[in-house]
């Protein structure tokens, strides 16, 4: 067919009305190429259009090293392994001429559902849309019009250059140029019936070939300039296979061509005596491993000489893995890529790209299949080697089925529900997303089904080929054409104005100037031009944003409605305006347009605000500024306004207006600054300050809060003048710095005020001052000193000063004597500079410490003697005589003032008394003794002299605190406890002193106590005396006492409970029960007595005293001592039962029937009498009490003695078996519960037993999942070798070796004639290697029961990885552990109290373990 023959059809699509502005091709002008073919290389360097910025995408970074890659834990790193050579139909190739070493090493698992769930955000509202999807009309056209007149069929191929090609499904190729219109028709349907349809194309560089592949797999070249056919190749590859893929490379000769055998051929092109030939290789045969995408290196015209290019690379996908090869200067692979477990229906994808890395330009290569996208960098060595490296993967929540890179930086995704995603790369940040299902793309599955040739293609490769499009979309220049089934569609990326008009068009236009203002910032280096070009682009969208939000508001409703309105629309326009530095127009026109709106002119004069207190802006208009000022003085915004004024430039106001408006609004900081900066006057605020507080202090009145809040002000103000700082914030102009200083310093030294009264006192301003605050007005003269120069000026500033402070203090008695003491510390500290300057009469001191030590006086006693010790410390200490200044502080009681003099004595035994006469400071007496005794630097007379002093006080230290005497003297004489012990005469303080130093619950450490026993076991006899409470308590912790000298002790004063104790731990059993007994007995006896002695007490009350109680009272006071009995008898019995219950284990039959049935006995015959005599009151609870010892003799002592002791008694022996029952039931109910109890637990453990038992048989018969199909050391195929000596080992982690692989690297040990084999993997990973049976030995299994001891049987290795499985399975201690754990910790406690001193047998258990937990609920249940 001739070019252009379509006709009407070809110039009707050229130019129409309905054509949308901006789209590609030229269609409102012819373009010498495709419009943005070099936008690549535009958007690379920068040079013409805005920037980087423009689409969002950060600058090239440094990239990940490849540690941190590694550690990173979100990253699933795949493993390159190298391939069998073998694989490829390749002769010579050099194995080892690619490096993957400093790559990570790791199994490759199934990751096809890792991150689904990482959803990237919407980013329309911050980048706005960043692509552009058009149709191209005049294509599309004509591609149906060829359809209908020439029976063209379907497009089915689609390939772009400065030409687009559209290959049909009858055989003919469509050339179209950038205008869209048909320049050539390719073949013809005579062909297309013989060769089927074109299944792949591809253009060279230059544009003047056309390679076409065909379904039944002919190749056809073409020459795009005359359209003549200049081969017709038919025996390139095996016949009956379709075309997948035909791929010139960068050099014009050589082709790639990709069948639907899986196999990859190299196509050189030759011309020999004008003969045109085609030479065929095979790179990759389909019996290894079926490739179903290809991908040559192209390199730009620019980067031609880049080193890389001369290797001719090419990417190759299979089913399984991803190769990289070199096809110049000879066949080489470079790199291999397994993908592991994958989804078989998703698609391989392979796309180059040349990108920035480290200021140097590399080759990337993204490949992906199913939601995990790797990005490798490709670098040469100086050596000429080709280094791999991984850079940051990218993970999905969607699979893929097309990836193109549309600039370095930028790349977009075609997901399997035909939705683009744009993404940029480096961040992973999903910039806009596009539903492209309108464009109907075209699928190239019959292609991979081969389904012209018979369909005779393995199931694996259809499968992959359901969502093949690799020939519906091709790129170019920056553009993504996309093949559908009745158009052509161009997606771009849109200009930085096309961008910001979307957003407009959208109603979105605070997204529009946020876009913009991204686009201004970007621009770096001499772009001043681009800025004003974006920048009056915003000014245009400001003016249309304030239209729009006066439009906006709402007519009707609350004010509140309103404010919220502008408050959110306002402040964009400040922002902006501001950013722009156009204030200009914020002011002015902007201005003008809100004010129309009285609540939108509010909102804009609050808003500005925080702009003016960040300094961000300083000046205003006279109009603005006026009115910013009325508006917070109406809605009484004071403290805004005076924050407002501290930071605006006020020249351009009335300043006396202004002041006065400060004034009555109490703005003192705004006053001062609008008097300092507006008319450089720094006097005036200090006289107007003055005025306000002078006359309530100099009237001795107190001073209201806003008083003193005026007069803090005042003091910070001269302290910023005398420092050349401007108030209340900035510095004073250095030219006007000296002037200031001078000028307050004469303000404040005047003699007289300007308005002054006959009766006004001289120096009124620092009179004031110091009424005011002393210690604050003092501390900014000193500060004001130290900046001083030493010239003479200043010195004559300074002594005048002092006199004057002097004469206005020391002159007259109305200052109290801290202010007093405050003026002598600040002169102290003067006179002690080494350069001082001042003369101070020393007479003055001496006056300064009679007033201070005034016997005659005891008001402000603690105030004074912190004045004069401040004094002293502040140099002072030079201007008094020392043999004065101690006496009259000790007869003044200034005890710190007489320690500061000891201590620089150094008479720190003196300094013991000033602590103990102290009566605010004694406490601190201990600390001090402490610090002096153990601190080095002391001497061993000065410590001597402390320490006897400490001990000549003993008593009153005691008194003081037992605890801290005792530790001090346990911690500095630990030898001398004896001797102290003997000089203490007070017995209550000799208790206290004991009990502070022998209690271990005081915290003294009584390892270091080296006491005999007589100490302690007097400490216990006073303890006996003092608070026999607590003396078994007490016996419990302590240690070192003898056991027959303190039973003595504790037996004359009749402690039974202590006795019995103790009795006890000296290991007489029998004796310890017989006192608890006979004071049971006792108790008892009382409780039998106690009606008739109470009756009779209280009769003889009556006669004696004549006192008539009612019966009521009787009956209450008997009540009342009948429960303290009952609560008396039940804690001896509790105790008793304890005692018994400790002792039974270590006891034989006979000796716990002695215990026991005493005991019994003792309870029941109170019951006898009570039935005897016909009381009954005490009967239930004397039931209960006895029940309560049956059900515990019950686990010592067989039922039937306890029954037949019972039915002997001569009382229930005789009786009825009524009296009885209680009893007998209550025994019978506990027989009933632990036999219950007891049965429960065997189910439990029969369970937990079988349970395990079928778990075990379970594991070790499971047969074993390799997770590759070959060895892991020497990546060698497991059939390939056939060696009868050589075995497959799998071990159950799922790695997989050849058994001489394995012995090589020494992970095979034969014991007792059997092999026992350990993964290398696993084991060189650090993980513990396990062990496994070889292939043969994997299901015979070993029926060796569990329960066996382990002397009897050894588990062997199948049995530890199946007993560890069902550990981990099981996640917790079987419940046979933990019974015996108890039984054992149950049999180290059955000395109870006698092994006091021995060590917790527990300490080893399981429930010390920190990671321990009760598991309540049965094991998992798992079928056989």
């Amino acid at each position: 067919m001739e070019p252009g023959s379509l006709g009407a059809e070809q110039g009707a699509s050229l130019t129409g009305p309905a054509e949308e502005p901006g789209t590609p091709l030229g269609l409102d002008a012819p373009l010498p190429k495709l419009s943005g073919l070099e936008l690549d290389r535009e958007l690379d360097s920068s040079s013409d259009l805005i920037d980087d910025k423009e689409f969002d995408i950060p600058q090239v970074d440094t990239p990940p090293t490849l540690e941190s890659i590694l550690n990173e834990t979100d990253d699933e790193e795949e493993s390159f392994i190298l391939e069998d050579p073998s694989l490829l139909n390749i002769d010579n190739i050099d194995t080892h001429s690619y490096d993957t070493s400093s790559l990570a090493s790791s199994d490759s698992g199934d990751r096809t559902h890792l991150k689904r769930k990482k959803k990237l955000p919407d980013s329309f509202s911050l980048h706005g849309s960043v692509i552009r999807l058009s149709l191209l009309k005049g294509i599309s056209a004509q591609i149906v019009s060829a359809a209908d007149k020439v029976d063209a069929g379907l497009p089915t191929a689609i390939a772009a250059s400065s030409l687009i090609a559209v290959g049909t499904s009858h055989g003919l190729a469509l050339i179209f140029d950038p205008n869209q219109a048909l320049r050539l028709c390719l073949g013809s349907t005579a062909v297309g019936a013989q060769y089927g349809a074109i299944s792949a194309l591809s253009i060279n560089n230059d544009c003047s070939r056309l390679l076409c592949g065909f379904a039944k797999g002919q190749i056809t070249m073409w020459d795009l300039a005359s359209g003549k056919l200049l081969r017709s190749i038919t025996d390139a590859h095996p016949p009956g296979t379709a075309i997948l893929h035909i791929k010139f490379t960068d050099d014009p000769t050589l082709a790639i061509c990709n069948d639907s055998g899986g196999s990859v051929f190299e196509l050189s092109f030759k011309r020999v005596m004008g003969v045109r030939t085609c030479e065929s290789r095979c790179l990759f045969s389909g019996s290894k491993g079926e490739v179903c995408c290809i991908e040559p290196l192209h390199a730009k015209t620019e980067l031609r000489d880049h080193p890389i290019t001369q290797y001719s690379l090419l990417a190759m996908a299979s089913l399984t893995k991803i190769l990289v090869i070199g096809l110049k200067p000879s066949l080489k692979v470079w790199m291999t890529f397994p993908y592991g477990r994958m989804d078989p229906s998703s698609v391989p994808l392979l796309a180059w790209h040349f990108v920035a890395v480290q200021n140097s330009v590399n080759p990337m290569l993204a490949f992906c299949r199913g939601d995990v996208v790797h990005f490798l960098l490709v670098k040469r060595d100086d050596s000429g080697a080709i280094h791999v490296t991984k850079q940051k993967q990218l993970h999905l929540h969607y699979d893929l089925i097309n990836f193109t890179w549309i600039n370095s930086r930028t790349v977009v995704l075609l997901d399997s529900v035909e939705k683009l995603h744009v993404i940029d790369r480096q961040t992973q940040e999903e910039l806009e997303t596009v539903e492209i299902s309108e464009v109907q793309l075209v699928y190239n599955s019959s292609h991979f089904k081969s389904l012209a040739t018979g369909g005779n293609v393995s199931q694996a490769l259809a499968l992959v080929g359901e969502k093949a499009c690799y020939q519906s979309i091709n790129s170019c220049g920056g553009q993504i054409f996309y093949l559908g089934t009745k158009s052509v569609h161009v997606m771009m990326l849109r200009s930085w104005r096309e961008r910001v008009d979307h957003l407009l068009k959208q109603e979105c236009l605070t997204e529009a100037l946020a876009l913009a203002w991204s686009f201004y910032e970007g621009l770096s280096g001499d772009a001043s031009k681009r800025k004003a070009v974006i920048a009056d682009r915003m000014v245009e969208i400001l003016f249309h944003y304030a239209e729009r939000t006066l439009k906006k508001c709402p007519d009707q409703g609350k004010i509140q409605v309103m404010e919220q309105h502008f408050q959110s629309m306002v402040p964009v326009i400040v922002d902006y305006c501001l950013l722009l530095q156009r204030t200009d127009l914020l002011f002015s026109q902007l201005y003008d347009k809100l004010s129309e709106n009285s609540v939108a002119k509010a909102v804009f004069l609050e808003c500005l605000e925080p702009y003016i207190l960040s300094d961000k802006l300083m000046g205003m208009t006279a109009q603005v500024m006026k009115d910013l000022l009325l508006h917070y003085q109406d809605k009484n915004l004071m403290e805004n306004m005076e924050a407002c004024i501290v930071h605006m430039d006020i020249t351009s106001l009335d300043i006396q207006q202004v002041v006065l408006l400060c004034w009555e609004n109490h703005l003192f900081d705004a006053m001062i600054y609008v008097y300092n900066s507006g008319m450089n006057d720094f006097i005036s605020p200090m006289e107007k300050l003055f005025k306000v507080i002078a006359s309530p202090l100099s009237a001795g009145k107190s001073l209201t809060d806003e008083q003193v809040v005026m007069g803090n002000k005042l003091l910070v103000y001269i302290s910023c003048c005398l420092a050349g700082r401007a108030y209340p914030l900035g510095d004073i102009p250095e030219d006007l710095v000296p002037l200031v200083k001078n000028q307050v310093f004469e303000f404040l030294i005047r003699l007289h005020s300007a308005e002054a009264s006959a009766d006004e006192e001289v120096y009124p301003y620092i009179r004031t001052l110091l009424h005011f605050d002393t210690r604050e007005f003092l501390n900014v003269l000193a500060l004001t000193f130290e900046d001083f120069k030493n010239d003479k000026q200043a010195v004559e500033y300074q002594q005048r000063i002092v006199d004057i402070l002097l004469k206005v203090m020391v002159e007259n008695s109305d200052f109290i004597p801290s202010q007093v003491g405050c003026l002598f510390t600040f002169l102290a500290r003067q006179l002690a500079k080494p350069n001082n300057t001042l003369f101070v009469n020393r007479t003055l001191f001496d006056q300064v410490l009679e007033f201070l030590c005034s016997p005659d006086d005891d008001s402000r006693h603690s105030e004074r003697q912190q004045v004069l010790l401040e004094l002293l410390q502040a140099g002072g200490i030079v201007q008094f005589e020392e043999n004065r200044l101690i006496p009259m502080a000790e007869k003044a009681e200034f005890y710190q003032i007489c320690e500061f003099m000891y201590e620089q004595e150094h008479l720190y035994d003196k300094i013991i008394d000033c602590y103990l006469r102290d009566p605010v400071r004694k406490e601190e007496v201990f600390n001090y003794i402490h610090n002096i005794l153990s601190i080095p630097g002391y001497s061993a007379e000065e410590k001597q002299s402390v320490w006897q002093k400490a001990m000549k006080h003993i008593e009153e230290l005691l008194l003081l605190s037992p605890c801290k005497a005792a530790d001090l003297i346990a911690t500095h004489f630990n030898d001398q406890i004896e001797g102290i012990i003997k000089n203490i005469q007070d017995p209550f303080l000799l208790f206290q002193f004991l009990r502070s130093l022998l209690d271990p619950r005081e915290g003294i450490n009584q390892d270091m106590l080296q006491l005999s026993p007589c100490v302690t076991e007097q400490f216990i006899e006073l303890l006996c005396h003092y608070s026999p409470d607590q003396v078994l308590e007490m016996l419990q912790v302590l240690e070192f006492y003898r056991l027959e000298e303190t039973i003595q002790i504790i037996q004359k004063h009749l402690l039974h409970e202590a006795s019995s104790y103790l009795l006890e731990k000296k290991g007489d059993v029998h004796g310890a029960f017989q006192v608890m007994l006979e004071q049971l007995r006792s108790k008892l006896l009382m409780l039998t007595h106690e009606d008739e002695g109470i009756s009779q007490s209280l009769t003889c009350r009556e006669r004696e005293e004549e006192i008539s109680l009612s019966n009521m009272l009787c009956d209450e006071i008997q009540e009342s001592t009948e429960l303290h009995l009952l609560k008396d008898i039940e804690d001896i019995l509790v105790k008793t039962i304890a005692l018994c219950q400790r002792n039974s284990h270590s006891l034989n039959q006979q000796q716990r029937e002695t215990l026991w049935f005493p005991l019994l006995e003792a309870m029941m015959s109170p019951q006898k009498l009570s039935s005897s005599t016909g009381l009954c009151q005490y009967s239930e609870p004397l039931k209960s009490l006895t029940m309560q010892v049956l059900n515990n003799m019950a686990a010592f002592i067989a039922l039937p003695s306890i029954l037949q002791r019972i039915l002997q008694d001569p009382v229930y022996g005789k009786g009825k078996l009524g009296e009885i029952q209680g009893l007998v039931l209550g025994m019978l109910d506990t027989f009933n519960y632990e036999q219950t109890l007891l049965e429960t637990i065997t189910n439990l453990l029969n369970h937990d037993l079988h349970w395990s038992l079928c778990n075990l048989r379970a594991s070790i018969t499971r047969g074993l999942n390799p997770k590759q199909d070959y060895c892991c050391i020497c990546l060698q195929q497991y059939k390939r070798r056939q060696e009868t000596v050589d075995e497959i080992i799998v071990f159950s982690c799922g790695h997989l070796y050849h058994s001489l692989c394995l012995l090589s690297k020494e992970c095979g040990i034969e014991t007792k004639g059997q092999m026992r084999w350990t993964c290398y993997k696993c084991n060189s990973s650090n993980k513990g290697g396990k062990l496994s049976e070889n292939f043969s030995d994997l299901k015979k299994g070993n029926g060796t029961s569990l329960a066996q001891s382990s002397a009897e049987s050894l588990l062997d290795s199948q049995q530890i990885q199946a007993f560890d499985q069902l550990c981990r399975l099981y996640r917790g201690t079987s419940r046979l552990a933990l019974l015996t754990e108890l039984s054992r910790t149950r049999g180290g406690e059955k000395h109870g109290l006698l092994n006091v001193s021995q060590g917790d047998p527990a300490l080893n258990s399981v429930f010390q373990n920190e990671n321990f937990q009760l598991h309540l609920t049965p094991p998992p249940f798992t079928e056989e």
